[in-house]
């Protein structure tokens, strides 16, 4: 075993010495605690030489994803599946389908999976295991775990939410259980965020397939602001609490002359406002692209109590749409302070075309990594941890930071000043 230390709950053993599941000595890592790649909780990834499961004997795997579509998916899957067989001999892999009630709902028995299955998934967008949100009942899914004699779980518990901590969430409370139970079992999460908002991690899988496939978004709307007499292209891309792909989008795109996120507040009307900054724009080259986050201006968005208090199946905030909002507002504004001038907006949601796409080369190396890093350590009997990339390094993270930590682009960000030195907007802060 590596000199690394180890995560709260890791399992320190080989399956040769029978040993049973020990606690790390380490003291739990305070909630406030920023972590790096040096921090002595985090442990460098990789095989080791000592393994904790046999995978000769009757230890199974099971695989489990949640919530919404993201690019990669089916490859993180496919992955697990190949490298389990190939790397270690394992031969029970199950798929857990349709999500968390797959576990415990009678007319859904796990898939079992093998190579020769999952050899093409990784060419397919959405997740062949098929997904569903909600239906998190911690009980029957241990009960479940338990009965089926799953010794391994190796949880793409993937959870698409905000912040993605929905799926750390999971695992936690999964983890928490089975050590209370003193069950044999290991867990480990793959974040998965299309909006790479988890924290510590340098990114999340799918990610730059997302802002690639919304560049396509941005030249269709372009090509319309430009095909039009004052045209306005709006974009409106995923981004509940960060604006990760429509920043990055903005950055690679060069069309974009106005970009909206969560992280900054915005106004429209007055000195500074977005209607004066594009009625200069439309003077100036006769066509604007703007691209918003779907969780930008909501605190602008007129709602009913009902609409206040409504929430999803995983428990977040349902959002209005602020794309057909700000074309609304965009409309009303022109025919009032330009009656009888031509006009136009062309808005366009590219929400689930950007999350259904098979992941491109980049993202598809990355899910090979991250699954590798999630068999290496799990096998070697570490426990209640994440894998991603610190760095540029793979690493076995502790989970209850990942659930807890958010990454956000504040207006001191220097992405915030890139991404405005390419619109040459104003920070619409209003003094």
């Amino acid at each position: 075993m590596a000199a690394e230390s180890e995560p709260e709950g890791t399992i320190k053993s080989s399956h040769t010495e029978q040993t049973t599941s020990q606690p790390s000595k380490h003291t739990p890592i305070p909630s406030n605690t920023t972590l790096s790649f040096f921090h002595p909780m985090v442990s460098t990834a990789g095989p080791r030489k000592q393994i904790f499961f046999d995978p000769t004997d009757s230890t199974r795997a099971a695989i489990v994803n949640c919530g919404g579509l993201c690019p990669g998916l089916n490859t993180v899957i496919r992955e697990l599946v190949v490298g389990l067989w190939d790397l270690y001999g394992l031969r029970h892999i199950y798929g857990i389908e349709a999500g968390y009630r797959g576990f415990y709902s009678i007319d859904m028995a796990p898939l079992q999976l093998n190579p020769k299955m999952v050899h093409g998934w990784h060419k397919t967008g959405g997740t062949l295991l098929q997904t569903s949100r909600g239906g998190f009942h911690l009980q029957n899914i241990v009960d479940a775990i338990q009965c089926y004699g799953f010794n391994q779980l190796n949880s793409g518990i993937l959870v698409y939410i905000i912040g993605g901590d929905g799926s750390m969430r999971g695992a936690v409370k999964i983890f928490d259980e089975i050590r209370r139970r003193k069950l044999n079992v290991g867990v480990v999460g793959i974040p998965k965020t299309v909006d790479n908002d988890v924290g510590i991690i340098d990114r999340s899988f799918g990610f730059q397939t997302a802002v690639e496939m919304a560049q396509e978004a941005i030249n269709a709307a372009h090509v319309e602001a430009e095909s039009a007499v004052n045209g306005i292209g709006l974009v409106k891309l995923m981004g509940r609490s960060t604006g990760h792909i429509a920043l990055h989008a903005t950055l690679s795109s060069r069309d974009v002359d106005c970009c909206l996120i969560p992280e900054n507040k915005f106004y429209l009307e007055g000195k500074g406002g977005l209607f004066e900054f594009l009625e200069h724009r439309l003077k100036e080259n006769g066509h604007a692209v703007v691209v918003v986050a779907e969780g930008a201006g909501q605190d602008m968005i007129p709602r009913t109590d009902a609409q206040k208090e409504e929430k999803d199946e995983s428990g977040n905030p349902v959002f209005l749409d602020v794309g057909s909002w700000l074309k609304s507002k965009l409309k009303k504004w022109w025919d009032r302070d330009h009656p009888n001038e031509l006009f136009t907006v062309k808005y366009i949601d590219p929400t689930y075309m950007i999350r259904a796409i098979p992941a491109n080369a980049t993202d598809n190396a990355y899910c090979t990594l991250l699954a590798h890093t999630a068999i290496h350590g799990i096998m070697a009997g570490y426990t209640g941890f994440v894998c991603g990339t610190i760095n540029g390094h793979g690493d076995f993270i502790p989970a209850i930071p990942i659930h807890r930590s958010y990454i956000h682009d504040t207006c001191n960000s220097c992405k915030y000043y890139r991404y405005r030195s390419v619109t040459n907007q104003p920070d619409f802060e209003k003094t």
